[in-house]
């Protein structure tokens, strides 16, 4: 046995191996070639001389007439361009949209090569780091391996291993990924029992690495435990953030939050709310917050991010520093700082803090 890709819907699955056996992609059960030749092999043994000599009198009498509807398209595309060019000036305007136009077209085009070339291999990392049953495993398929090894070692003593039936993954959405000074890769991913994954994938040493920490949604500890009161004091961490009563505080000194914690395949249940924090509008993280948010609201994504959005509506994600404070039988916590407003391993915030003037309530100065 033995794991295919299947060209026409993506996914992978198994089958022996061999030239003669007639293999039928598990998932949407056709023939995963791109291309299959439609000529049955009994016409094709069964064929006469005479048969042959009238199958290339009719190619050739197809190969002329096909010439001759190209060199009719090819005339009527010359006279297109030509009245286009002589109904349309060339002024500066018309010089930088024409420029925008190509680079756009080139973009795509860039986009399109890269995707060809980088996938197989993200697909090759992400499910040998899922079939992978220990930290050292793992690490062969991550982003950065040497400096995330404690951390993957860390955060599998406090949280189960991912298991996913590989045979029923399958690719529903790619697409290139622009961030500051580097391009990624990223994916959204399907389980048949109804599991979506998103998976990104940055380029190191000339290969396609799995982004771990934006992949499992790192944290210094589990969320929950934090919250109880166990583990560190202070911590990072990945989650959701939710602005509450966003139009009834917006006079406010301060902006009113509740965070969650992102569930693995399921990211449309966000679970339980924190408690609330409250932040002052005249900080930077603040306006980083508040930034994020109306970006959120105006429907665009940070980095431009072409994919759709898997988390619930009106929930972003963040990576924050959180510190917890008991006093006596009672605790409280408290954002000591924004790292970014995304989960990516990236330290530039994805997003410009907004002027002070943008966040303060109306009446102050």
């Amino acid at each position: 046995m033995f794991w295919f890709h299947c060209g026409r819907c993506g996914s992978l699955f198994q089958s022996v191996t061999g030239r003669s056996v007639n293999r039928l992609c598990a998932n949407c059960g056709f023939d995963p070639r791109l291309i299959a030749d439609s000529t049955p092999k009994s016409q094709s043994k069964g064929k006469t001389i005479e048969g042959s000599d009238l199958g290339r009198r009719k190619s050739k009498k197809r190969h002329i007439m096909l010439k001759l509807v190209s060199a009719w398209l090819l005339l009527l595309a010359i006279i297109i361009f030509g009245f286009h060019r002589l109904w349309h000036t060339n002024t500066p305007k018309n010089r930088i949209q024409d420029a925008s136009a190509n680079t756009t077209t080139e973009s795509m085009a860039e986009d399109f090569d890269l995707l060809q070339k980088a996938i197989p291999q993200c697909v090759s990392m992400l499910f040998g780091f899922l079939a992978a049953n220990t930290p050292e495993e793992r690490n062969q398929f991550v982003f950065a391996p040497i400096s995330n090894a404690s951390r993957i070692d860390r955060f599998y003593t406090l949280n189960p291993a991912i298991k996913i039936d590989l045979s029923t993954l399958s690719l529903m959405n790619k697409s290139v990924l622009r961030l500051p000074g580097a391009k990624a890769i990223e994916t959204h991913w399907k389980s048949k029992d109804g599991k979506y994954i998103d998976a990104v994938f940055l380029e190191e040493n000339g290969e396609w690495r799995l982004d771990w920490a934006h992949f499992i949604r790192y944290g210094d500890c589990p969320w929950s435990m934090f919250l109880a009161g166990s583990g560190p004091q202070e911590g990072e961490f990945r989650l959701l953030a939710r602005e509450r009563l966003a139009e009834e505080r917006k006079n406010a000194e301060s902006i009113s939050l509740v965070f969650y914690a992102a569930r693995f395949g399921n990211p449309e249940d966000a679970g339980p709310p924190s408690p609330e924090f409250l932040i002052s509008r005249n900080t930077r993280d603040a306006q980083l917050l508040d930034a994020a948010l109306q970006l959120a609201r105006s429907g665009k994504r940070i980095f431009d991010l072409q994919l759709p959005d898997l988390n619930p509506d009106e929930l972003i994600p963040v990576r924050v520093k959180v510190r917890r404070i008991e006093t006596g039988p009672t605790q409280r916590f408290e954002i000591t700082s924004v790292s970014t407003c995304h989960w990516y391993s990236l330290d530039d915030p994805g997003v410009e803090p907004l002027a002070p003037e943008a966040t303060a309530p109306e009446g102050t100065n």
